[in-house]
């Protein structure tokens, strides 16, 4: 009777501690995923910001004044503007 008690007695032992493992696992999976939802939620309002920015710095006026300010470029001209024709000859002084 003693071997059994024994036996029930060591198989309570090793039941119990792999239930206390299966709690601290089950409580560790549950906080790495708390925290990458966290992440996940950090990650996409940085990336609503980023948009907006984006769209921000690339309208289409602040180009142009980007273009003209820093780049100095203009807008073209017919009166300044130089056509090439492909495999023409250079033209000869005094003929179109």
């Amino acid at each position: 009777m003693t071997r059994v008690n024994l036996v029930l007695l060591l198989a309570l032992l090793v039941s119990a501690f792999c239930l206390v493992n299966v709690r601290y696992e089950s409580r560790r999976v549950y906080m790495a995923l708390s925290k990458a939802q966290s992440q996940a939620l950090r990650l996409d309002a940085d990336h609503d910001q980023l948009l907006a920015q984006k769209r921000t710095l690339a309208a289409p006026v602040r180009v142009q004044q980007l273009a003209a300010g820093q780049l100095r470029m203009r807008p073209t001209n017919p009166a300044v503007t130089e056509y090439l024709q492909s495999g023409a000859k250079a033209p000869v002084k005094g003929q179109p």
